[in-house]
Formats: C-alpha cells, structure tokens, sequence
C-alpha cells in the first residue's frame, strides 16, 4: 500500500482551516493524530477523503507549508475594531463560486448587448445620505407603504429582491455553500457581501440569519453597489462599524428602510421604546434599526436606547433564521432569479455547456434541471449528456 508524503503542518491546517479538532474526525481517520505527528503518512485515497472532509484542495497538501489563503475582496469585518484574519472555507467557496457565476453573467450580458448600469459607482461616501437613499428608493421602485402592507417579512423580503433584480442586480440568498446541506453557512461569520460590476453587480444574503436581518443587509450591500465598491461587510448592528464606508452603507441601509421623515410621522404617541415591535413589524425591519432610528431622530434618550437595545439584542440573538420551503423555489433564490434564466436560456441555446450549468446550479441532476427550466417557463430541452 502506497504512502503520500504529507507534511504533518499541512494537515493540522486543513484540519483547523475547517473548525475540526482530531476528535471530530477520529471516526472517519483514525490514525489522524499519528499523520499529524508524522508517524505514519496517509494513503492517496485516504488523503483524498481527508481534503473532502475538510474542504481543503487536495493541491495545497503537497506544499511544503501552508498557504497564506486572502479573501479575494475587501474585507471589512471586524470584532472589537480587530479585522479578522482567518478565513473559514465555507465563505471562501461560497466567494468563488459567485465570483464565477458573475464572470459568467457579464460575459453573457456584454454578448447580449446590455448597457452598464448607471447607479454602480454613481455615490460617493460623502454624498449626502438621505439623498442617496432617496435615489436608491427611486431607482428601486421602493415604496414604503406597498413593503408595509406585505403581511410578512418574508413577502416584504421577497418583494425587496424582485425590486433589486428588476433593477439589474443578481441577488443571491443561501445558507449553504453551492448546493451542499452539510455545508452550513454561520451568520455569525459573515452576513452577506457585495461584487461590484457594471454589467453583473451581485448581492450575497446569508439566509441563515432572520428575514428581518436578511433585508437590512440587502439594503447595506446595495449601498456599497451605488459606491462601486465590492467588499464582505460588516453589518452586525450589534456594534458601531470601525470603518467609515460601513458606517456610511449603515446609515444609507437604515434611510433607505425607514425613512427619518416617514417614521417621525408615524410614531404614536407614548413611549416611543413601547412602540418598536409594532414599528418593526410595519417597516418589515429588525428591532434594532427602528431603535436606532430613533435615536438618531432624537425621539429617545441614549440612555434609553442602550437599555432597550440591549434587550432587543439578547432576544434576537435567540432567535433562529428560516428554513423549508418548496426545495425549487429555494434552488433559484440561491442562484438569483435574474441569473438562473439568463443561464438557462444560454444552455437551452446551446451556448452553455450542461455540465457548466450543473456546476453553476449546484444541482447534479438532469430531472431537477428539467423541473427548473419548466418553473421559470422554459420548454423542457432534449435529454441530457453528462458530457454536453
């Protein structure tokens, strides 16, 4: 039985890289604990598996030491003003595969004769906020009275993607990496990123988080689009954002959802703190935003905000993000509605390869390309070749 020298550092990384200790994955490779001492080396087929079980490339374990991974755009994370440096392979796939998903949706639309799209790059961070949010509602169709009568976050969700994809936006919403339900993404980690592109700007929501989270965030990365800007953000509103430009795409985010004018308006009388469930549920946002709504309008006391806050936030925190749902209708929120009829009409065409689009749909199943095709109102195809 043939052996694969493997440097012993390469395999702790891959090992830490993933979130693994030995003990998670003592039942799957006993003899781990004597790779990573050097006393024994794997076979390939055991390597192989290991870089399967860790999502690891199986190239990087030949290197000598491990590699310096960088997130291929900017990184404006950060916890306790601390910019995070070690990047978790879930969000590094999940950040490649958009990236290659955008590339093919610039190709296609730049073939087809789009024109880029004015509102990409067309702010700058000292552009007045309530005017840029305002652009931003005008350019979107976002109309304040029609997301307040949606009946729940999730139409008002539902609503407010439509509207950024009408506009030209790939909007993709998942909590898994591709198509893999082992794979889940951590809100915690990260809650969405941007790609900034004329031709293919691209939104990523983590749908691991709350709906109410998840349109706070849409809007944020839609702030960094009017900035031309790509970045994997910081829009945790547990914290006030070290940077400038996430604080800026906060509070664009946050006008852009509950106008300062349109809240002052409606605010009953009272205690205002007394009326932030019902104000979340008719702006269709988080607790967190009305609460720091009215603070900035001066409608509470800061003292009263960190009380009310901190509550809001404890109970939040408790509360899980949505799941289910009909398993097509999910499959094309993932990929972005917007992207999955240019890609099916592209492969339909034939100028697509089948199996390219598989991979791009995170599906492996010709039946389930099929029902795709027929939801967004395509014919059904010829059948398929693994090789087409």
């Amino acid at each position: 039985m043939t052996r694969v020298p493997v440097e012993p550092a390469l395999l702790i990384w891959a090992r830490e890289r993933a979130g693994h200790s030995v003990t998670d994955l003592h039942r799957k490779f006993p003899k781990l604990d004597a790779w990573e001492r050097g006393e024994v080396q794997p076979t390939m087929k055991q390597l192989e598996k290991f870089a399967q079980a860790t999502h690891a490339p199986i190239g990087y374990l030949f290197l000598k030491q491990p590699p310096q991974e960088q997130i291929p755009i900017p990184d404006l994370r950060t916890v306790e003003n601390q910019t995070l440096v070690t990047p978790n392979p879930n969000l590094l796939d999940t950040i490649y595969l958009c990236q290659r998903r955008q590339d093919w949706y610039h190709d296609f639309a730049r073939s087809s004769g789009e024109e880029p799209l004015a509102f990409v790059g067309s702010a700058q961070i000292d552009s007045p906020i309530e005017e840029t949010a305002q652009a931003m509602r005008e350019a979107l169709g976002f109309n304040v009275e029609e997301r307040q009568n949606c009946p729940t976050w999730t139409d008002a969700l539902r609503l407010f993607i439509d509207q950024a994809e009408i506009l030209g936006v790939l909007v993709m919403v998942s909590s898994i990496v591709g198509g893999n339900p082992h794979r889940k993404l951590n809100p915690q980690e990260f809650r969405g990123f941007v790609l900034a592109d004329p031709l293919a700007p691209l939104v990523f929501v983590n749908a691991a988080d709350t709906k109410a989270a998840q349109m706070f965030t849409l809007a944020h990365e839609l702030a960094h689009l009017w900035l031309g800007e790509s970045a994997l953000s910081d829009v945790d509103l547990a914290s006030a954002p070290a940077r400038p430009i996430e604080h800026w795409c906060n509070r664009v985010a946050a006008e852009l959802l509950v106008p300062g004018m349109h809240l002052s308006n409606a605010l009953p009388a009272g205690n205002p703190v007394e009326a932030v469930p019902d104000l979340a549920r008719r702006y269709k946002v988080s607790t967190l935003v009305i609460l720091q709504r009215l603070r900035d309008r001066g409608h509470i006391s800061p003292a009263d905000f960190e009380q009310a806050y901190a509550r809001e936030l404890a109970q939040l925190r408790s509360r899980p993000g949505g799941h289910g749902g009909n398993f097509y209708h999910t499959l094309i929120k993932r990929v972005s509605r917007r992207f999955a009829q240019a890609l099916m009409a592209s492969t339909l065409e034939g100028h697509t390869l089948y199996r390219d689009a598989f991979h791009m749909l995170g599906i492996q199943k010709e039946k389930t390309f099929l029902q795709i095709s027929r939801d967004l109102g395509y014919p059904p195809g010829p059948r398929i070749h693994p090789a087409m």
